[in-house]
């Protein structure tokens, strides 16, 4: 026992100076990472979790192929192998990327899966994706899915209406807005701040003055909102030459 105990104390010994010299990494050196939305503060890229080695490296790999095949290979040998939470993570990073072609093959993909089931939410980040790329053919594509599922809510028309003011069509975003309002979905705080904003900056005073009654209806202290909208998005002056 004495020709071996000393070797292993020894190395127990090494081991814990070992543990005590090692100090987990601060908060402030771990890297966050983050996206964006409506040009506001930036939001964590996961909703509930880092993303998984699996899913990081099956966005690569989407990302890398460059062709047809290629592509079809990732979708065989990469997703295929992905657990629900890891491909839906896999989607929302290509959102955030803008990734816009990969993210509708993903979304396409998932929707084929046993397990999936129509979900509003991914519809309405569907619609917001498309929506800010302009893309207002695929946007209204995916809000006419949402009708048919019988799954339309506040956000899904907000993003659509939000959709419309993007490419400036503003006749259909009011037309929208009347939908959504005849469905018996109530506008929010966001409904009314995209609508005011971009209906004041494209010159629609008539409108958003409309708009502004409604508040009275589905806002709670709806002059302070306005006060607030006003203050966040002064009017811009005409200026009068002479």
């Amino acid at each position: 026992m004495g020709s071996f105990g000393l070797p292993f104390l020894q190395a127990g010994i090494s081991l814990k100076r070992q543990i005590r010299s090692f100090v987990a990494p601060s908060a402030s050196s771990l890297t966050l990472v983050t996206c964006g939305l409506r040009g506001g503060p930036r939001k964590p890229l996961w909703r509930s979790r880092v993303l998984s080695t699996e899913a990081i490296q099956a966005v690569q790999s989407l990302k890398l192929a460059k062709s047809d095949s290629k592509l079809e290979y990732v979708f065989h040998n990469r997703l295929t192998r992905l657990l629900k939470s890891d491909l839906l993570d896999v989607l929302a990073e290509l959102q955030r990327q803008n990734e816009i072609n990969l993210a509708l093959k993903v979304f396409e993909y998932a929707q084929k899966e046993g397990w999936y089931r129509p979900d509003i939410s991914l519809y309405s980040d569907m619609i917001l994706m498309l929506g800010k790329s302009k893309m207002i053919e695929g946007a209204e594509k995916i809000f006419t899915e949402i009708k048919k599922e019988g799954l339309t809510d506040t956000r899904a028309y907000t993003e659509m209406i939000g959709a419309f003011l993007q490419v400036g069509m503003v006749d259909k975003a009011m037309e929208t807005y009347g939908s959504m309002k005849a469905s018996g979905c109530a506008p929010d705080k966001l409904t009314f701040t995209i609508l005011i904003k971009n209906l004041e900056k494209a010159g629609e005073e008539d409108l958003a003055m409309t708009v502004k009654q409604d508040c009275a209806e589905y806002i709670d202290s709806p002059e302070r909102f306005l006060e607030e909208i006003g203050k966040k998005y002064p009017k811009r002056r005409s200026l009068n030459l002479v």
